[in-house]
């Protein structure tokens, strides 16, 4: 069942889907000032369409966060039967011309996502009354965004935030650049934020910072551990004692290993870089 409620003058539009491990994943739709950001996936795409259809006049553009499926699901819908123009950041362009790019066990939760044509998105987007800050926001998605209204402080997160502690990540996400993205909307003057997954938070500035300083945390861990000379599966035991069900349904695409291992590569890379320059200023 679709909810609506409007928030800053921003229509939300909140549904359910019953993911492959079972359990309930809430997803919104935001629709403001003529702009549709995100557009949900396939699965629930009865309810979704009834909303487009419901609010055609209203929807006079498309802005997407981020390419994944049950943000682009019913994009191509939108394109066939109203002529909406889709925008997504210019990394994303080629895999929106695929039909279905991602596993099995993601079809089932989100369902099956139709190729569709976007559009690159440019360093800002005009609704029809205000025009928008594109921030490149990488981590989750290479071709991860966020949106920001300056006039009124709204800012648009995508998948950024989702929720204060993070628990598992897909094995294509980087914890050091989700960090990097946070830090970066944390210069912006803003204060609420619209999450694709957690909804509206009037407080969102510092929802992010609480979401930062929990990363922070366990990059500081990460760090201790494994210059003692732990593993990575000894510092994922250590830290993440629980093993959640999406690590057996996606056979290890999701999984807390790949918090660890994403922060260790970043170790590894800034020892490296360490080492080449202590090598080069010894060789002058």
């Amino acid at each position: 069942m679709l909810e609506v409620q409007v928030m800053e003058d921003v229509m939300c539009a909140k549904m359910q889907v019953v993911r492959a491990d079972g359990k309930g994943k809430p997803v919104f739709l935001f629709l403001v000032d003529g702009m549709l950001i995100d557009t949900g996936p396939q699965s629930i795409e009865k309810e979704i369409i009834s909303f487009y259809k419901e609010h055609s006049n209203k929807i006079q553009l498309v802005a997407l966060t981020h390419s994944h499926e049950d943000h682009s699901g019913t994009a191509s819908w939108l394109q066939e039967n109203l002529n909406t123009p889709i925008y997504v950041h210019t990394k994303g362009i080629q895999v929106c011309h695929w039909k279905t790019p991602y596993p099995k066990y993601r079809q089932v939760a989100w369902g099956v996502r139709e190729e569709f044509s976007p559009s690159p998105l440019g360093s800002k987007i005009k609704s029809l009354n205000a025009e928008w800050e594109v921030i490149y926001t990488p981590g989750h998605a290479d071709d991860h965004v966020a949106l920001l209204d300056k006039q009124t402080g709204r800012m648009f997160t995508g998948d950024l935030f989702v929720s204060p502690k993070t628990k598992v990540i897909m094995d294509t996400e980087s914890i050091p650049m989700i960090m990097n993205s946070i830090r970066k909307l944390l210069t912006y003057d803003f204060s609420a934020i619209f999450c694709s997954h957690a909804g509206y938070f009037k407080d969102g500035k510092e929802k992010l910072k609480q979401k930062l300083d929990h990363l922070e945390y366990l990059y500081g861990e990460v760090e201790k551990m494994y210059t003692e000379g732990k593993s990575i599966v000894e510092i994922n035991k250590k830290l993440f004692p629980k093993v959640y069900p999406i690590v057996e349904v996606s056979s290890g695409e999701w999984d807390s290993l790949h918090i660890v291992s994403s922060i260790v590569s970043e170790l590894d890379k800034k020892r490296m870089g360490q080492k080449k320059f202590s090598k080069e200023k010894s060789e002058r």
